[in-house]
């Protein structure tokens, strides 16, 4: 199947991760994809295949809907299903028995609540207006913004999902307050002509359906796999010893992270027998107050009114001990020998890396190589200088060699040839 129903609009129909072109088993690339590990278990002989079907709508919401002509169908197949008004165009999740369980975990009773029934496969003239609908809802969004602009609208439209057959669109938006949009629905009704539903998401959701890049430099829970969104509270990152700081803590949707509860269960386990550090200790060099708490070490670190820059680290066992004797009136005594000073950082054995790679790092060392020939040739220079008589030495010893006399067509300004030397005066200096 690929990803043509997803939210990332790609009409080639081939998915965006694993390039198998939806063979690899999965449906497809997708976030609500599910393993049926009920697939290659056979029903009991006279019993009939669960009715009901898991039908999923653009990587955003899944419905039940109910198998009433018993098609075959395989997970991945688009099939037009029945919606108010017209029709719908939606790929199979899931099918037979993982169907029962997922309707008894979301509480839906087929004898109490309206489900809807399946018409038929998707045939191509469905499929292509369905793809043409779907490439209609990034303009369709965009000048549904700038209509809710000029109205005054204090709302955020995040996305458009146009029905199957392009009868209806909901428009998905995200605001603080209550919205009158009354006007804005039949503008956008009078633009598109289509029938207009207006659908309110939270900020979580709303991260979830446009994606992005997380702190931790992958991609968002939220768009990738996570699809129910628990409640984060401020007291998760105070049992994991978390600074309470809004720009660490807080996500792309500006509420507080889903990561913060992941380990939060392991963090409550490990504190399970922790003293409570709200009570100061009262010891013979004065009141101890609490700092901070190092959990998987079972370490709690307190300091001295005195000494506020040096903190003293004492076990878990030994904290109860020092409150139990603070009940009996009996001062804790905290040697001077276990002060210990906060652990320094250690210095990365790097340094600056980035400042390593200046682009004039190589004008350094040629400036360098530079000046240090200028000195070689310097000290040369003195030491010709202050031996003289080598010099004329390595002087005459150079004019002892005979010299060649040039041909007449090469001398220069007509010059007359010059005397050779006599035999005598050869060793003379010139």
């Amino acid at each position: 199947m690929g990803c043509s129903g997803c939210s990332t609009g790609r009409g080639c129909g081939t998915p965006a991760g694993c390039k198998n072109n939806g063979s690899c088993g999965t449906g497809g690339c997708n976030k609500l994809n599910v393993f049926d590990w009920l697939s290659n278990m056979q029903l009991p002989s006279g019993q009939e295949p669960f009715p009901y079907v898991e039908i999923r709508f653009k990587n955003s919401r899944k419905e039940f809907y109910k198998n009433e002509g018993k098609l075959q169908l395989n997970v991945g197949e688009l099939v037009a299903v029945e919606a108010s008004p017209g029709h719908d165009i939606g790929s199979v999740s899931i099918t037979g028995e993982l169907v029962r369980l997922q309707m008894r975990k979301k509480k839906v009773d087929p004898e109490k609540d309206e489900i809807k029934k399946i018409y038929r496969k998707a045939n191509n003239n469905d499929i292509d207006k369905w793809k043409a609908a779907m490439a209609q809802e990034k303009d369709t969004m965009y000048k549904a913004r700038v209509i809710a602009t000029a109205l005054g609208l204090k709302m955020k439209l995040s996305d458009v999902e146009f029905q199957g057959d392009k009868t209806k669109a909901i428009f998905y938006y995200t605001a603080d307050d209550r919205v009158d949009f009354r006007e804005l629905i039949k503008r956008l009704a009078e633009e598109f002509r289509i029938r207009v539903e207006m659908r309110q998401i939270g900020s979580r959701q709303e991260a979830s359906r446009l994606g992005g890049i997380g702190s931790c430099g992958r991609e968002l829970c939220c768009s990738t796999w996570l699809t129910d969104f628990r409640t984060v509270s401020t007291s998760a990152a105070k049992y994991q010893q978390l600074s309470l700081n809004p720009q660490k803590l807080a996500g792309q949707c500006g509420k507080l992270k889903c990561c913060l509860n992941y380990e939060l269960d392991s963090y409550m386990d490990a504190i399970k027998d922790f003293p409570d550090t709200k009570l100061r200790l009262e010891t013979n060099r004065g009141y101890a107050v609490h700092q901070k708490t190092d959990i998987f070490k079972r370490l709690i670190w307190y300091s001295l009114p005195d000494e506020k820059d040096t903190f003293i680290p004492l076990s878990v066992e030994k904290v109860k001990e020092f409150q139990e004797l603070n009940k009996q009136g009996v001062k804790a005594d905290i040697m001077p020998e276990k002060q210990a000073a906060l652990p320094e950082e250690k210095k990365p054995d790097y340094e600056n890396v980035v400042g390593q790679d200046s682009l004039t790092r190589f004008d350094r060392d040629k400036n360098k190589r530079n000046n240090k020939n200028w000195k070689n040739k310097k000290k040369k220079g003195n030491t010709a200088q202050a031996n003289p008589q080598q010099q004329g030495e390595a002087k005459t010893s150079s004019q002892q060699k005979p010299q060649q006399q040039r041909p007449p067509q090469q001398r220069r300004n007509n010059r007359p040839p010059r005397p050779k030397p006599q035999q005598g005066e050869q060793n003379k200096p010139q």
